[in-house]
């Protein structure tokens, strides 16, 4: 004879398994992430870092903690995101991997845009100018030997790994070391900003009077131009010599060195894995960086003597550089958000600016 307690508990198992499962709330759709790499302080109201404009001006008012990355992501109503990854190709790749990874969004439809200051080459761009990347090539994955021990003949003591000399032929990129972004949506971008006014000021043209380079004492423009991702901070005229010849040596001589950045190919790195795994689409990522500081001296000072006045926060252009990262990227952003109904399933290509 059963117990009474023994049938409540069956009961209880019973009506457990006949209760339908609870519905497990839908993915959060994320239509663009806007990728920055540090902040000053506080997301808001305080010293701006390449987060805050974003946050303020486009309204992120949605927090959502990311534990296994850098920072909470925050969005708007708009579908628009924001994250932050931290300094360096390893923190880029490890917040941009755990959000990608974040149950809660559904990226599979996102456009990626990193927003963030550079270092400039003055032969390229000038002091607050913003350059959309084609290419980006790793500056890390090398072999170096110390500048002091370089043999005659040598222009450097950087190395491409597996070989015996600066710059041998054939280039042989390895896994990670070169990312070829959509051609079509880059020129894209830049046919829709090639005309947005970026800050300029007496200081600005004073600053730029002491370089010497093709670009360098140009009023601030948006332009195309490739990029060398590394965490190392390198600086001088003959690293800017270098790295001239290390983007078109590892792009098939198609790249064009513009930009210097650090967590690029960190991001990017991520970004490919994610979407081996269908969680993203790198079809659909854009990489904006706006020049805050050249990559080499002016005249009258060395290359130590430079690179002492390179700070976060006191570059000559910081503030403008901020301001054109934001001005140029938030032009691409809403015109992607204002026609999400073509943009959703159709990527945007080359063509006449939209209207």
């Amino acid at each position: 004879m059963t117990k009474p307690i023994e049938v409540f508990v069956l009961l209880g198992l019973f009506a457990v398994r006949m209760a339908p499962a609870q519905a497990k709330p839908r993915p959060i759709a994320v239509r663009v992430v806007v990728v920055t790499m540090f902040e000053m302080g506080a997301d808001t109201g305080d010293a701006p870092g390449e987060l805050q404009y974003w946050v303020e001006r486009d309204h992120l008012d949605h927090v959502y903690p990311l534990a296994a990355g850098y920072h909470a992501v925050r969005m708007n109503d708009e579908g628009e995101m924001a994250v932050l990854t931290g300094e360096g190709t390893a923190s880029a790749a490890a917040t941009i991997m755990a959000l990608g990874l974040d149950p809660r969004f559904d990226l599979s439809h996102a456009y990626w845009l990193v927003a963030g200051i550079a270092g400039g080459c003055p032969d390229r761009v000038s002091l607050g100018s913003a350059a959309w990347a084609r290419w980006v090539v790793d500056g890390d994955m090398a072999y170096e030997i110390d500048a002091r021990e370089i043999p005659p003949g040598w222009s450097t003591g950087y190395l491409p790994r597996h070989k015996t000399a600066p710059f041998e032929e054939p280039a042989a990129p390895e896994p990670g070391q070169v990312f070829a972004l959509n051609a079509g949506l880059v020129q894209w971008a830049f046919e829709q900003t090639r005309g947005v006014a970026l800050e300029d000021s007496e200081r600005l043209k004073e600053i730029r009077s002491h370089f010497i380079g093709a670009a360098a004492r140009r009023p601030p423009f948006v332009t195309t131009g490739d990029e060398i991702s590394s965490s190392t901070y390198w600086h001088g005229k003959l690293l800017d010599a270098w790295a001239q010849r290390w983007v078109p040596y590892f792009t098939g001589g198609e790249g064009v060195f513009a930009t210097t950045a650090m967590e690029d190919t960190g991001t990017l790195e991520s970004l490919t894995n994610l979407a081996r795994a269908g969680r993203v689409d790198t079809q659909r990522v854009l990489v904006l960086r706006a020049v805050s500081n050249y990559d080499r001296q002016p005249e009258g000072l060395n290359a130590a003597e430079s690179l002492a006045q390179q700070r976060v926060g006191a570059y000559a252009a910081y503030l403008p550089s901020l301001e054109a990262a934001y001005r140029v990227g938030h032009t691409v952003v809403s015109k992607l958000l204002a026609h999400w109904s073509l943009f959703e399933a159709t990527t945007p290509t080359a063509g006449p600016p939209a209207q």
